[in-house]
């Protein structure tokens, strides 16, 4: 066959037995399909395909078998963003025919939409697309390319989660949800059945916990009580230690009133794991042996140990707590080039003494960035960060280097470009500051810089390499953003202080490290854990003295450590946001069955929902209306319309 185009459109896939032939019910479940499409639809080209691809397409198969043996290389429903660039081979039935621009090919998998080539070199392939009756047999071949911007269909994120229960028929969502099934069960299995932990269930209601996220309230019959939903079972896991469980595990669900993003929801799942006896080598041990046992079978082989930085080289170097390792791009130290240099506000820099220069290197940046980019990224940092960035060619054919950047260069270009192992078109972001801003403004530049280079074609993080990282030594306390003089936990407060640091403590705990390690997967923290304070009279000595807080809320767990608590220490892996990076979803909402929305809601039956005064009347609580909200007050009248 000649080569055709084709568009495949991301989200909601009908599986459509190929038997259907009825024109009625292929025009309606078209129109159906048509409704509920997802909001990064996806186009794709197709050329002259080779049959020698059909049995090995690329390490982004979901399911080889359904394509082994046959001329096609994918099914029409599995085509998502991960093909893009692929040649394809596709088999099936014409659903419909649209204005003879495109038609839908469908199999038993799903839906793809193909582009009937108008040039005139393809009459031939459009006359035979054009002319074929619906529900004839076809077979395209091609390159799978991106829809062009604007053709997005919008609101479809929403759509899918009003009709959550028509989404989850789609291959995508069965291949997350079945994926996560499988990691799960692994999972159980090497805890409990290999290594003796304990499935222990904890209350869903509980009481306030000092610090950390706000918490969702719920009222209780008792006047002026309320129970809270717990951020995770911490107090609980502790507790089971000192109960003698030794080791606990839990698929625990956990709440925290915070806004959505693509990867965090206002209730949430995560793998908790709590031991007696251990220290952070053990724990780091036993998570990375988790992973590689229930890692998929389809994707390359978890390689242990993971390699660990501490919070200070992490910031040093990629401006993060949870930096993408996946490429380079390091921030480095360039003071000692610049020291004697006449430039004014590196000299303001440079002489106070937290000042330094730091500087990023953009390989081959001049033939991938274009000015228009350059000045953005200095907006950017202006105005997020109230920091200077400077562009700096240090050898580049075109002279693009501001004066001030000229002058740099005059004096410091050899040990610049000696320090920095810098290239022909290499471009050289540079800033000047006290040390953890000037690492977090090229941190977060670093990031901006590869989403214009991997736009401009360049690929920078390659999505199936899954590269894994600890980070250790995070500080113990913060000081407090709303009073500097006072200080908060950096985690929570019943992680233990490093071992050196102990004294510490009582005389510069704001220098006090914590024994918390992180878990990054690609610039994603995918877990977090701490080895536990287990004495009564440090942990009551950080919170009343040192924090500030109300012993009382704790004194339940204060009074279980004074019985004798052995050493304990945990971890929580955020399931959501592993599956997620697992299965390359562009958020946690395609990795959970049922999930809120940006706003929190739940689309399918609006929830949250309003409740009469009468029902809540036996909770002593009535609803203080805001003053412009009198259509609030009608809303239990009012239809429903999902959010945009």
């Amino acid at each position: 066959m000649r080569s055709a185009c084709i568009s495949v459109k991301l989200g909601i896939r009908e599986r459509l037995s190929p038997s259907c032939g009825s024109n009625m019910l292929s025009c309606w479940l078209s129109r159906l399909c048509r409704g509920f499409s997802t909001p990064t639809g996806r186009i794709t080209h197709l050329s002259r395909g080779s049959l020698s691809r059909t049995l090995v397409l690329s390490s982004q198969r979901r399911i080889p078998e359904f394509s082994s043996f046959v001329a096609r290389t994918n099914t029409c429903g599995e085509l998502r963003s991960s093909h893009l660039g692929q040649e394809v081979t596709l088999c099936g039935w014409i659903q419909y025919r649209r204005q003879n621009i495109f038609l839908v090919l469908r199999d038993f998998h799903g839906l793809v939409q193909v582009v009937i080539p108008q040039e005139e070199s393809a009459a031939a392939v459009r006359k035979i697309l054009c002319e074929a009756p619906v529900e004839s047999v076809v077979r395209v071949s091609g390159t799978v390319i991106s829809r062009p911007p604007g053709q997005e269909n919008p609101k479809t994120e929403a759509l899918r989660l009003q009709y959550r229960y028509l989404d989850l028929r789609s291959f995508q969502m069965q291949y997350n949800l079945r994926l996560r099934s499988q990691m799960v069960m692994k999972m159980r299995e090497y805890l409990c059945n290999l290594h003796g932990f304990v499935d222990i269930e904890t209350p869903t209601l509980f009481k306030r916990t000092p610090g950390g996220a706000k918490e969702f309230v719920i009222p209780s019959r008792e006047p002026g009580k309320f129970y809270c939903l717990p951020q995770s079972p911490q107090q609980f896991k502790q507790l089971l230690m000192v109960g003698g469980l030794d080791r606990y595990f839990q698929v625990a669900r956990c709440y925290r009133d915070e806004g959505s993003r693509p990867d965090r929801q206002p209730e949430f799942t995560q793998i908790d794991i709590e031991m007696s006896f251990v220290d952070q080598t053990g724990i780091q041990r036993l998570i990375e042996g988790l992973l590689q046992y229930s890692w998929p079978s389809d994707k390359d082989p978890v390689v242990v140990p993971f390699p660990s930085l501490t919070f200070a080289e992490a910031l040093a170097s990629y401006g993060t707590d949870k930096p993408d390792t996946r490429f380079g791009m390091k921030i480095i130290d360039i003071s000692d080039v610049l020291r004697n240099t006449e430039v004014g506000f590196l000299q303001d820099a440079l002489s106070k003494p937290q000042g330094t220069v730091k500087a990023i290197c953009i390989s081959e940046g001049t033939k991938y960035l274009k000015r228009k980019d350059l000045e953005s990224i200095r907006k950017f940092a202006a105005d997020h960060f109230n920091q200077e960035v400077l562009p700096v060619f240090p050898k580049a054919s075109r002279n693009w280097n501001s004066p001030v950047a000229q002058s740099i260069l005059e004096e410091q270009r050899s040990g610049l470009i000696r320090l920095m192992e810098i290239r022909e078109d290499d471009v050289v972001l540079l800033t000047a500051g006290e040390h953890k801003k000037a690492c977090s403004v090229l941190g977060k530049l670093r990031l901006e810089c590869a989403d214009l280079l991997e736009a401009r074609g360049l690929v920078l993080r390659d999505p199936t390499l899954f590269s894994f990282l600890w980070v250790v030594d995070f500080p113990l306390f913060l000081p407090k953003e709303e009073n500097p003089g006072e200080l908060e936990s950096a985690h929570h407060p019943f992680t233990a202080p490093h071992p050196s640091d102990i004294q510490l403590l009582y005389t510069e705990p704001e220098k006090v490290r914590s024994q918390h390690y992180d878990l990054v997967l690609n610039g994603s923290e995918i877990g977090g854990g701490s080895i536990r304070i287990h004495d009564a009279e440090l942990q009551r000595y950080i919170l009343a003295t040192l924090l500030k807080e109300d012993v009382k809320l704790l004194s339940h767990l204060l009074q279980a450590l004074d019985f004798g608590a052995p050493p304990h220490g945990g971890i929580a892996l955020g399931l959501d946001r592993l599956i997620c990076l697992v299965t390359g979803a562009p958020s946690i909402r395609d990795v959970i069955a049922f999930p809120k929305s940006f706003k929190g809601h739940d689309l399918m039956s609006n929830a949250p929902d309003s409740l009469p005064p009468e029902e809540l009347k036996p909770y002593h609580i009535q609803v203080s209306w805001p003053a412009n909200s009198e259509a609030e007050k009608s809303s239990l009248n009012q239809p429903y319309c999902p959010e945009s």
